[in-house]
């Protein structure tokens, strides 16, 4: 089931924001997991703000954002992990390139959505360009590249699973902006909570020079994952994780125009081995 066109449109959107937000974390030096605290709290800060103007979700769909909201705690936990152990260059493609293929085959199984002979190649080739952009990149000070790449993989895992569910969820929703909300209202206080926990007050003088830019970074979020899930209650959840993944290639641009970081032909065929995948599961 291919995605209309203004859908893809709004993926590759989601996508450019998903790259933009992880780029202002990754550029904060005074204190990362302050600044993560900040963005993912920004999310429910605007949760609030719209909570007034959406219906509670369908009983339906709360076993789908407990799930989800387990998952990506989860997931939060395996990433930090494994930018702990390696660089961001080697962690973000292979946990990002790993999904599509994921989530194509559990949507496959726990919602029907089979894809054609054509579709999978294209899933493939997207995963392959993406993850590729790993290849011969390992952990920088004294980092341990198997770590990162264990923890990298798991991350990949968890983002599938919590793509299929977030899916499935704004599906039994009724309403996927409702779902969105809700989801960010569960994520935010138990991340507040842990980093409250392991900072204490000496949170203050890192808040008050991140909060900022973090802030920034969290509204960016929040609209990017916004978007995913609303085209994820669409259906195609394998295009949808796709598309998103693209993030990669965006983070690369950033990286080539804003950081002065060389591109390079492996980047350049990397690319276009992900826009021949995409060609292929989208083009009628």
């Amino acid at each position: 089931m291919k995605l209309e066109l203004h859908i893809v449109a709004l993926m590759l959107i989601s996508a450019l924001l998903h790259a933009s937000w992880n780029g202002l974390v990754k550029a904060e030096t005074t204190d990362r997991l302050v600044s993560f605290m900040v963005v993912m709290v920004s999310g429910g800060v605007f949760a609030l703000f719209f909570l007034p103007f959406v219906e509670i979700p369908a009983a339906a769909a709360l076993p789908f954002l407990l799930a989800s909201a387990l998952i990506h705690y989860v997931y939060y936990f395996t990433l930090l992990n494994a930018y702990a152990h390696g660089d961001l260059s080697h962690v973000y493609p292979i946990a990002r390139g790993s999904a599509p293929a994921l989530v194509a085959v559990i949507s496959a199984v726990v919602a029907g959505e089979f894809l054609t002979l054509r579709e999978v190649a294209g899933v493939g080739l997207v995963s392959l360009g993406i993850g590729s952009l790993a290849i011969g990149r390992s952990a920088s000070g004294g980092g341990d590249p198997l770590k990162a790449t264990i923890f990298a993989l798991i991350t990949g895992a968890l983002i599938a699973a919590y793509s299929v569910v977030d899916g499935l969820g704004a599906r039994a929703a009724g309403n996927p902006l409702s779902y969105i909300v809700w989801l960010n209202l569960l994520e935010s206080p138990g991340i507040l909570i842990y980093v409250l926990a392991q900072r204490g007050w000496r949170i203050m003088p890192a808040l008050r020079k991140v909060a900022g830019r973090a802030a920034i970074g969290g509204t960016i979020a929040t609209f990017g994952y916004g978007i995913a899930i609303w085209a994820l209650s669409l259906g195609a959840m394998a295009h949808v994780a796709a598309l998103r993944e693209t993030s990669v290639l965006f983070a690369t641009l950033i990286g080539t125009r804003l950081l002065g970081e060389s591109f390079g032909a492996r980047r350049l065929a990397a690319a276009l081995v992900v826009v021949a995948g995409l060609l292929l599961m989208n083009l009628r």
